[in-house]
């Protein structure tokens, strides 16, 4: 993936909670209800969740990662210390990741899933939609979870100060159409619907003639690099779609005029806009110097500390109340990326902290009742042998593999707790759910860290009778990414980050002159 691209990626992987007991929700965060104190008649505020994907927050591979279940709560309870009435709306596809588990994954899945609708109730979640990503474990699972929802075509109607907003949801055109049109009819003033689609298909709906609608919220990211960004088209009926698993909110203002009417998208936001991009676009730069492999540490500190800076100013813009005429009703969109430097609300990061004790206990004793070994490799094809057979030929390249963050993978869970999360476990042993590789959480010794098969593959034919011929030699960037990817490592490169780890015995020394590149493409390995 090209660098430019990369830059303006920010990636989560997830992390949860749950308790035996839903915590109670605070008097002024109830579903439907305004926030205390909320006397002024001037506008409302939505807040907005949506293709969260069982995220709950980052899982810390990359410096700076967006998101947090803790992160969106302390938004909404800022917003609700404010005068106008706010609602929590979640788009729905939040609660999984995958519409299908494999049986290892149900309980580790499911406490989260709880996880998060233990976090949505303590934010006074209004009402929610639902989609594939909801039902991974069937309707009933997914009731039981007690949360408000809105079913596909059906409305929910809320107070919104003098005004009610009409929150519809949609699997088809159809649906939509027709229950936004209920909504106006039921006496709302605001028509929010939370679609089931993807932004491309949103967005070809949205220009339905005579569609009642307001805004669209596309709830579902399209494959691939779907997702990776906050995206708004200014259609016939304006379209949002936030970026996915839990990295961003999108906010809603609403100002009401002295007499009620159509609600009229607000435009007059362009400066602020443009100086929030030049402010992102500045962070995304910084953020891929950060995490350049090897910077000095001093230089580190003071690029983290210009970043905060920046995260700062943009806050303070997208906080700030929106310009309104109050000729007409209007609305204003803005999107709340959940940058790392970000508060969370304490209540909420608890939950997350009681998931990540709680979820490697499950995992280990679920592996230990139930696991199964990997299967043998086919007739012919090699097994994975841990690093000692390789080290008693290629000694030399050991010195340099034991100097890079490879070789400390799996330390790096421990140090978090986070060494039984089957989220992240793949990507930090050697042979993962492989043929002849480690399948079970609870026999990963001598498979720690990103070994000499992790790049080269398993070796057990190449220790029996070595040759260029039965070993990966020279691995390339398609398998790199297989772990350095836009959700783990949003900034990776690989010809920045394949000099750290070749050194004498191991591939070509870097060559001084060449700025950090390697002299040219490293040679097999010879046996």
């Amino acid at each position: 993936m090209r660098p430019v691209l990369l830059a303006a990626l920010a990636g989560v992987v997830l992390t949860g909670c749950m308790r035996k007991d839903p915590p109670p929700r605070p008097p002024e965060a109830e579903a439907g209800t305004p926030s205390t104190g909320a006397t002024s008649t001037a506008g409302a505020t939505l807040l907005i969740s949506a293709d969260t994907q069982g995220y709950l927050g980052p899982c810390g591979c990359s410096e700076n990662m967006r998101g947090g279940i803790a992160r969106a709560a302390f938004q909404v309870q800022e917003a609700r210390k404010g005068a106008l009435p706010v609602h929590y709306v979640d788009g729905g596809n939040s609660l999984f990741g995958e519409t299908t588990l494999k049986p290892g994954q149900v309980p580790q899945e499911e406490l989260k899933a709880k996880a998060l609708a233990n976090a949505m109730r303590m934010m006074g979640l209004t009402v929610r939609a639902t989609g594939p990503l909801d039902d991974t474990r069937g309707a009933g699972f997914r009731e039981g979870l007690g949360l408000p929802e809105v079913a596909p075509g059906t409305v929910k109607l809320v107070p919104a100060g003098p005004r009610k907003v009409g929150i519809v949801a949609a699997d088809t055109t159809e649906q939509l159409v027709a229950a936004s049109a209920r909504a106006r009819k039921e006496g709302a003033d605001f028509v929010l619907a939370l679609v089931d689609q993807t932004l491309e298909e949103a967005q070809k709906v949205a220009e339905t003639p005579g569609l009642p609608a307001d805004l669209l919220v596309a709830t579902r990211s399209e494959a691939g690099l779907g997702g990776e960004q906050n995206r708004l088209v200014r259609a016939t009926v304006p379209v949002v779609a936030p970026q996915s698993r839990g990295r961003s909110l999108v906010r809603v203002d609403l100002g009401y005029a002295a007499q009620p009417g159509r609600f009229v998208f607000q435009k007059g936001q362009g400066d602020t806009d443009r100086e929030v991009a030049a402010l992102e676009q500045r962070t995304a730069l910084l953020d891929k110097e950060i995490n350049l492999p090897g910077i000095d540490a001093q230089l580190k500190a003071l690029k983290q500390a210009k970043r905060d800076e920046l995260v700062a100013r943009k806050q303070a813009l997208l906080s700030a109340p929106p310009v309104t005429t109050h000729d007409v009703d209007g609305f204003s969109v803005r999107f709340v990326p959940l940058e790392s430097g970000l508060p969370s609300l304490p209540e909420a990061q608890s939950l997350v902290a009681k998931y990540d004790a709680e979820v490697g206990k499950l995992n280990l004793a679920w592996a230990k009742e139930h696991g199964q070994d990997c299967p043998a490799p086919a007739p012919g094809k090699a097994a994975f042998v841990g690093n000692e057979p390789c080290r008693a030929c290629h000694e030399e390249a050991f010195p340099t593999w034991e100097k890079s963050k490879h070789h400390h993978a799996w330390e790096t869970l421990e140090e978090v707790g986070k060494q039984f999360h089957l989220n992240c476990v793949g990507c930090h042993v050697t042979g993962w759910e492989q043929p002849g590789g480690v399948c079970r959480l609870d026999k990963v010794a001598g498979r720690e860290d990103v070994g000499c098969e992790s790049c080269h593959g398993p070796g057990s034919l190449h220790a029996d009778e070595p040759s260029a011929d039965n070993i990966v030699a020279a691995p390339g960037e398609s398998l790199c990414v297989t772990c350095h990817n836009p959700e783990n490592s949003p900034h990776f490169d690989f010809a920045t980050y394949l000099p750290r780890i070749l050194g004498p015995g191991h591939g070509k020394p870097v060559d001084a002159s060449s700025k950090g590149k390697p002299a040219d493409v490293p040679k097999p390995v010879k046996p």
